[in-house]
């Protein structure tokens, strides 16, 4: 049976900017607008370096002055100070064996280009994850992080569930920027306890193919990947996040288009062959940023290139420096 070849189903280039692409739509935070892709991330992303620095202006301040013809106006000073993103260096590899082909009557290495998309969205969707347990550590998130929780069964009440009560008292978080939070995140758990109070609706989206979750206006997000741990005495602890619009700013760099010497592809998506075990791989790397706005990575204690996920769940890497009100994510606590 004839084999179809790595190279005769990618154009190095074009699967690179197909993967980037596929991956913002296949991602559910991307979808649901949490995730914000900007040229000016990409170009950020693009930098040379380990991080990038975003400077920004801080809002104006200061009393009323009344106008007098016998005392001049006070003069103030607007002040600044920076956010801070770290770029992320990853990449994976994936190889299929001439055999794998030749038994299964398939084209393995097609099903890996297939899902290569997938595979990078489950990755940036844990990433975001880690990044928002490593800000909720955070002291200088405290503002923006609502703790109801019974450490024990015993103490659980509906004043320690997330429920349409509680959910008001999370977005007051934010005071009157609480309009802004457009999606909460949830674990599976939650969502079904709220089903049961018949707190969660469903709409069609836009094309009528899928049914869009809805929890007090806020479109809602399940992944069982969000944090939950056991409580000091019994039962469980869950946090839910809300979030605004572009809470996550992410921007990707094309990688050099050369093409690679002693290979074939480019540095973002190389194709290898091992001819003595007859395998094909296929090698796919990035260089992107995606950040929480608002609150600056601190990267003194990154140990390699870039931080590992447990380095971003690190409560010590993370400091607030926008007004809590315009970090556009909260963070809630229950049962």
């Amino acid at each position: 049976m004839a084999k179809t070849a790595v190279a005769d189903i990618i154009v190095p280039t074009e699967f690179e900017k197909y993967a980037i692409e596929r991956t913002a739509e296949l991602s559910t935070f991307a979808r649901s607008g949490i995730v914000e892709a900007a040229p000016e991330f990409d170009d950020l992303a693009a930098m040379g370096g380990r991080e990038v620095h975003m400077p920004f202006w801080k809002d104006l301040s200061g009393a009323r002055q009344i106008l007098s013809d016998s005392a001049p106006l006070n003069v103030n000073k607007i002040g600044s100070d920076q956010d801070l993103a770290r770029i992320h260096n990853d990449g994976n590899a994936w190889s299929v064996n001439h055999l794998a082909s030749v038994i299964s009557g398939d084209d393995p290495m097609q099903a890996i280009v297939d899902l290569v998309a997938g595979y990078w969205a489950r990755t940036d969707e844990g990433l975001i994850i880690s990044a928002l347990k490593g800000v909720f550590a955070s002291a200088s998130m405290a503002n923006n992080l609502l703790n109801i929780a019974s450490e024990d069964i015993a103490g659980q009440s509906d004043s320690t569930k997330l429920n349409g009560v509680t959910f008001i008292d999370a977005t007051q978080k934010l005071g009157d920027r609480a309009d802004g939070l457009t999606a909460i995140g949830m674990h599976s758990a939650t969502e079904a306890a709220l089903r049961k109070l018949d707190l969660i609706d469903f709409i069609p989206d836009s094309e009528g193919k899928t049914q869009i979750r809805i929890f007090q206006g806020r479109r809602v997000i399940v992944d069982d990947n969000l944090p939950v741990r056991a409580g000091t005495t019994d039962g469980f602890v869950y946090t839910s996040y809300l979030f605004g619009p572009g809470a996550f700013g992410k921007g990707s760099a094309r990688l050099d288009a050369k093409p690679l010497q002693g290979g074939f592809g480019t540095e973002g998506v190389e194709l290898a062959r091992l001819p003595l075990d007859s395998d094909s791989v296929l090698i796919n790397r990035r260089r992107y940023i995606l950040h929480p706005r608002g609150v600056k990575f601190n990267s003194a204690a990154v140990v390699g290139d870039s931080p590992t996920n447990a380095e971003l769940e690190d409560g010590t890497n993370w400091t607030r420096v926008y007004e809590n009100k315009n970090v556009r994510i909260v963070a809630i606590q229950h049962n």
